[in-house]
């Protein structure tokens, strides 16, 4: 009697990833852009996959669905790298447009190689350490348990999927709705607006306003008591540092008699958030020296495993493979960094060469740190590329760049291959079949967020400017980035304040809580109104489970935040694509 396959790396399975990476690559474009961070994707596709692949298709296995979950999040989070860094070029096109400026030359084909490459390059740099991290070492990958235990649900999964249809359709309806209904005051740039200060005696440099979308108030549910210290970053900045601001006249009154509001944000709490993502970036490294100690050993370890194991084993990709692969994204990078204007041939080789170096290392502290905390920080890394790569370069904004685009794409992939692989070593999977799948198609990412970006700044009045400050989508990370290259660009920079949000930010590196410094850096930045929303949302998630316990916040509430959020990405996405047709 022949012996049935058990079903994992399926046409079902691969089909599946790909269809749902595309899906969650767009969404969360979408909600990074929206709220200044973005969310894995791992938890939907594996709700999605057993709900499709065991309930509709009737053969799905946990390998086979795990399968689908590595490519679906390693397309996503491609997207993350890129969000977090090229809206700052169309942004500050737009501004230095208005002012009268000369504006950056860019295209979009640099930009996709670099991503191209960094999705490459992270996955080449982070095979060789599976056996190490996973096998040997044990790191835990908080993330990578949490969708194993998903995977396992069974037959949950099903009613999972459910629950997040009808998040889903509620958040759909909303964003439909509110796109159409105006009220000053009320509803405004498509969510609901509450001010305070016009009720309750409240002063405005306390900031009493509230943004209600309904992806705000999910992305806290979703976070719990895990977003607490980003929603404190909010409360330090906007109910401590505001009011000393205030009580030592450091801050001049309006016309209308009241104290400048605008003048507490622009010309003091985002310079503070942005030192303090530097000084919580920068500290992080630092404290993360034992990681690529660790890290650097445990290459060194792999590359002995493959000698005394033959050079390859089958559980992992062939040696000459990995080889290749570093080969040509290097030879993609020396190609995207060469196509921009004003790159020398010498410059491109330099980046070339410091940029995967870079990458290299980038990759190997955050692949460490998200094995140990589950902390990826992302936006702190491409703040440090781009200062770096603007000095390498001459201050070439769109250059430094196309750095910044890989160097967070690899970072992403590195962290997220990591996770599916501790994935796939607790439900049984053969790691080569990961390895294969995710270098094989998360490169897709890259060209999707690219082009949901374009269309989303198509979206906007006369075809321009469809995010940025005052707008839907304000993109909270570009803004960061747009304040480096300006203040470098100009010479213009506000050091003692960034000077002081690198201490505050150094300093809170240094606490228990992984990533503390770069959230409340985040958080310093952000309008009090989005910071608000998200922290009720945290505690709504914290006293539901007090209430209904943990299982029912895993099992029902979950799911139901990433329908939500799903939903108004995807409404949001579609409408702005309509919109463009309407324009042509």
């Amino acid at each position: 009697m022949t012996q049935k396959v058990y079903r994992e790396l399926t046409f079902a399975a691969v089909s599946l990833g790909v269809l749902q990476g595309v899906v969650l690559n767009l969404a969360f474009v979408y909600a990074a852009l929206k709220l200044g961070f973005s969310i894995g994707g791992s938890t939907v596709a594996a709700i999605m996959g057993y709900a499709l692949l065991k309930g509709v298709l009737k053969v799905g296995t946990s390998v086979e669905n795990n399968i689908n979950q590595t490519i679906a999040s390693g397309i996503n989070t491609a997207g993350t790298g890129i969000v977090f860094t090229l809206p700052a070029l169309f942004m500050l096109n737009a501004m230095w447009e208005q002012n009268g400026e000369a504006t950056i030359g860019f295209t979009p084909w640099p930009f996709m190689i670099a991503g191209i490459a960094g999705s490459i390059i992270g996955v080449v740099l982070i095979i060789p350490l599976r056996k190490q991290m996973i096998d040997l070492d044990r790191l835990r990958f908080p993330s990578g348990v949490a969708v194993t235990t998903i995977i396992r649900s069974g037959s949950t999964g099903i009613g999972k999927a459910k629950i997040l249809a009808m998040g889903f359709i509620i958040s759909a309806l909303w964003k439909i709705a509110v796109t159409y209904i105006h009220i000053p005051g009320i509803i405004e740039h498509e969510e609901l607006n509450l001010t305070f200060n016009g009720l309750l005696p409240i002063p405005g440099y306390l900031s009493p306003f509230l943004y209600l979308s309904l992806m705000n108030i999910a992305a806290g549910l979703l976070a719990g008591r895990g977003g607490l210290s980003f929603f404190a970053g909010g409360v330090l900045a906007w109910w401590v540092v505001s009011p000393i601001a205030v009580s030592l006249g450091w801050v001049p009154m309006t016309d209308a008699g009241v104290f400048d509001s605008g003048f507490i944000y622009g010309k003091m709490l985002r310079p503070l958030g942005i030192g303090a993502l530097m000084g919580g970036a920068l500290m992080g490294v630092v404290m993360t020296f034992p990681a690529i100690k660790s890290a650097i050993v445990s290459l060194m370890n792999a590359s002995k495993l493959a000698k005394t194991e033959g050079g390859q084993k089958s559980d992992e990709m062939p040696f000459g493979v990995l080889i290749i692969g570093l080969t040509s994204s290097v030879v993609l990078f020396f190609t995207a960094a060469y196509m921009i204007e004003g790159v020398t041939l010498t410059q491109a080789l330099i980046t070339a060469v410091v940029g995967p170096l870079w990458m290299g290392l980038a990759a190997l502290i955050v692949a460490q740190a998200t094995g140990m905390t589950d902390i990826s920080p992302m936006s702190g890394m491409a703040l440090i590329s781009v200062t770096l790569m603007m000095f390498i370069l001459d201050k070439n904004i769109a250059a430094a760049m196309v750095v910044a685009v890989a160097v967070c794409v690899a970072i992403g992939q590195a962290a997220d291959m990591m996770q599916d692989l501790k994935t796939g070593f607790m439900i049984g999977g053969r790691p080569v079949k990961q390895q294969a799948v995710q270098f094989a198609v998360t490169w897709i990412g890259a060209i999707i967020s690219i082009g949901a970006i374009y269309v989303l700044w198509q979206a906007g009045p006369n075809g321009q400017g469809g995010f940025g400050e005052g707008t839907a989508l304000p993109a909270p990370q570009a803004g960061v980035l747009m304040g480096i290259i300006t203040g470098l660009k100009t010479g213009v920079i506000p050091m003692d304040k960034y000077l002081l949000g690198g201490g505050i930010g150094a300093l809170l590196a240094t606490a228990p809580m992984s990533g503390l410094g770069v959230m409340v850096g985040l958080a310093m930045y952000l309008p009090f109104s989005i910071t608000l929303g998200y922290g009720i949302g945290c505690l709504t998630q914290m006293f539901i489970q007090k209430k209904k316990g943990l299982h029912f916040a895993e099992h029902k509430l979950v799911p139901f935040a990433a329908g939500l959020i799903i939903g108004e990405a995807i409404t949001g996405i579609g409408q702005a694509f309509v919109g463009i047709l309407q324009q042509m």
